[in-house]
């Protein structure tokens, strides 16, 4: 089990390291829309990439 402090530690850095992440984005979000247009693509592409492995594994077993 863990003691305490060391879920106080936690719990703070947690919520201080989202907070940060946040702020992060907000501050590139205009260089995110102008160099990750299509970002979508390459998900769909690694996502139906997956699916196809998957499924000939399923099917050839």
């Amino acid at each position: 089990m863990f003691s305490r402090g060391q879920l106080i530690f936690a719990a703070i850095f947690a919520v201080s390291f989202i907070i940060l992440m946040v702020f992060s984005y907000r501050k590139d979000v205009k260089l995110h829309k102008l160099y990750y247009k299509k970002v979508w693509i390459v998900a769909l592409g690694i996502f139906l990439a997956i699916a196809l492995f998957a499924t000939i594994t399923f099917w050839l077993h």
